[in-house]
């Protein structure tokens, strides 16, 4: 049997390619921010007994630091561009950053938590952890398009990001829910809080460690050179990937549109507007968590595939479609049946609904995937565009605007509960299904999803990124990097 020609071999390019294990360390970057993540979640907590802050206040700091995270991304393009040393430039930053959130969250969590501080102080800490997330989480954003641009191997490094982002949390949940805090008597408590600090904080240290040994064959200044005379980055070029990359801009368009949808679907009230109100079970929403969990990582390994086959633009178009039809149906079904057949165990409703939902959700996984693998062309791009390597600068400028965009999330879903009498307090499971709250659910959980699909189909549609065009863009790449290394051999001649 013959062997199947690489990418290289089809696409006449000697592609850059990363080994297995350096793929599988450098996912270990999810061991890290879900770590971080399962602490973080714990933050209001930290807040009103560590610090006596009210819950109204609360809010006005998380939304606060929120705007601040999408402020300091870009902004980490100019720090990203300056470092340089002989240890490389992604380790340093990558502990630099975990430091610094490491000491943000010590302090919240532990060192001054409980001593009479009030939110002033936990602000100021949220802040510093703030900083050394933004450092971290930016820069492991540009590490995929460094370590390989072969369009086989790129969607690979997304299932594995993937699979780590999805199961850690899980992990994590069980081991601070159901180790830890019976050992302080089943209560969110202080020494609770700086028990699960120390144990994330740990978790995070270890991933970190794993990334930075994954990823230190390509922490070299040649992987970073670009292909004209290195000048010192400016704000004007900050504007000037905005406005001139344009599968950028159809990427913003495409990826921020799904994720306020999606974000809006999943915040708390309205979970519990569709399984505590419309079908009358809480415990449905925990037991698809834990039963989608495998289903999900191979979809997005048969994501992967799709994706480096066809390219990651198509594989975006493929799934949001599918996406988008399995959500119709799955409104039609509501629509169709009593949902309170749904909450029946091992019911023919209840069974058409896992089915439902396991595949929106694999749907979902293989265009998280695609998009992973799509930023990383993006860099690209504007590489061979104007000749700068900087991908700090296009993953920072999508960052800003992805968040500030998806801030509102929590707003909308507000604002739709608010719309159907919620006005002074929180649905609570087992309030009556009334008319108004059963549309309202269907158009959050999934009229709201469809819109952002939409946007994504229009945006794609005017995305000229194809399979086909990265292949031209990766020759062009090639062919400049040649004649920048030729001249650079004839002036030293000279």
């Amino acid at each position: 049997m013959s062997k199947k020609p690489t990418a290289s071999e089809l696409d006449g390019i000697q592609y850059r390619r990363a080994k297995l294990w350096q793929i599988v360390l450098y996912a270990c970057n999810g061991l890290v921010g879900m770590s971080i993540y399962s602490l973080i979640n714990l933050a209001s907590y930290s807040a009103s007994i560590g610090y006596g802050v009210t819950t109204l206040v609360i809010g006005y700091i998380l939304t606060c630091t929120r705007i601040l995270d999408g402020l300091t991304d870009p902004l980490l393009a100019f720090v990203y561009d300056r470092v340089n040393t002989r240890f490389g430039k992604l380790r340093i930053l990558l502990i630099a950053g975990y430091l610094i959130e490491a000491v943000g969250l010590l302090c919240m969590f532990s060192l001054f938590s409980s001593r009479g501080f009030g939110w002033v102080i936990f602000t100021l800490f949220y802040v510093v952890y703030i900083i050394g997330y933004t450092i971290t989480n930016m820069t492991a954003q540009t590490i995929p398009a460094i370590m390989s641009n072969d369009p086989k191997q790129r969607p690979t490094i997304g299932v594995w990001s993937t699979a780590f982002n999805y199961l850690v949390p899980m992990v994590m949940m069980m081991v601070l829910n159901m180790v830890l805090l019976p050992m302080f008597g089943g209560e969110y408590n202080q020494g609770f809080l700086s028990a699960a600090c120390f144990v994330c904080l740990g978790m995070a240290a270890l991933g970190t460690l794993l990334v930075c040994v994954g990823i230190s064959e390509f922490d070299k200044p040649d992987f970073f050179s670009g292909l004209k005379k290195k000048e010192p980055l400016k704000l004007k070029d900050m504007a000037d990937v905005l406005a001139h990359n344009h599968p950028l801009q159809c990427y913003i368009i495409s990826n921020a549109s799904d994720k306020i949808a999606q974000q809006t679907a999943s915040q708390s009230v309205i979970t519990t507007l569709l399984f505590g109100i419309v079908i009358g079970n809480m415990s449905i929403s925990t037991m698809l968590t834990v039963v989608s969990m495998i289903p999900s990582i191979l979809f997005a390994v048969l994501g992967a595939k799709y994706a480096g086959k066809h390219g990651s633009r198509k594989a975006i178009v493929t799934w949001t479609w599918i996406s988008m039809i399995i959500s119709l149906v799955t409104l039609g079904f509501f629509v169709l049946i009593d949902p309170g057949q749904i909450a029946v165990m091992m019911s023919p409703a209840m069974i058409l609904y896992v089915c439902l939902t396991l595949a929106q959700n694999g749907s979902n996984m293989c265009i998280t995937t695609a998009n992973t693998s799509f930023m990383a062309d993006t860099i690209d791009y504007e590489l061979d565009r104007s000749g700068r390597y900087v991908p700090a600068v296009v993953t920072g400028t999508y960052s800003l605007i992805d968040k500030l965009i998806t801030a509102f999330s929590a707003t909308i879903a507000a604002g739709a509960v608010a719309v159907v009498g919620y006005t002074s307090s929180m649905p609570q499971p087992g309030d009556p299904c009334t008319d108004a709250v059963f549309w309202v659910t269907m158009a959050v959980k999934f009229g709201l999803p469809v819109l952002g699909w939409i946007c994504t189909l229009a945006a794609m549609k005017f995305c000229h990124l194809d399979k086909k065009e990265m292949v031209n863009v990766q020759k062009r790449i090639a062919e400049k990097k040649k004649t920048a290394r030729h001249q650079v051999i004839m002036e030293n001649l000279q």
